[in-house]
């Protein structure tokens, strides 16, 4: 299973703010749509993510709220990232790595979507169900002179 399998079934709607935006409209924009992440972009490209992680790291750096701060200061400008063919147990592995909740997939220089570790779960859940879904049709169908008896 590729990560484009993912995105297939999850839909690529996109949240992104730019990097000079208040941190504080991000926050908003995060929990009016109840999102966990928000793209960071500038003139066309990926600059970073915001996670509720760094919300979070930057709101007790500063004190206890958002205040003045932009996303830029908040943001992780180096983040993981993955392609649309990229195969879902090297997506598991890099995001355990990094400790990572989202990863933006891209296409060269163009993003196109943003999955998370619950999407990743979930296809791998998926998976397993119809494998077993799958194994026990095969074995239900098993002629019986092949059963040994």
């Amino acid at each position: 299973m590729k990560v484009s399998d993912i995105l297939r079934v999850k839909g690529n709607t996109l949240y992104t703010v730019t990097p000079d935006e208040p941190l504080a409209n991000a926050v908003d924009i995060m929990a009016d749509r109840d999102i966990g992440s928000l793209v960071v972009m500038e003139l066309g490209d990926l600059v970073g993510m915001l996670t509720f992680r760094e919300v979070i790291q930057a709101i007790v750096k500063n004190g206890g709220s958002v205040g003045t701060l932009q996303v830029r200061s908040a943001m992780d400008d180096h983040p993981l990232t993955c392609t649309l063919e990229t195969d879902m147990d090297e997506v598991r592995r890099m995001m355990l790595d990094r400790h990572a909740r989202y990863m933006p997939v891209m296409d060269k220089r163009m993003l196109m979507g943003v999955i998370s570790f619950y999407d990743v779960a979930k296809a791998v859940v998926d998976s397993q169900n119809f494998e077993n879904k799958m194994l026990k049709a095969y074995i239900r169908d098993w002629p019986e002179e092949e059963r040994g008896g």
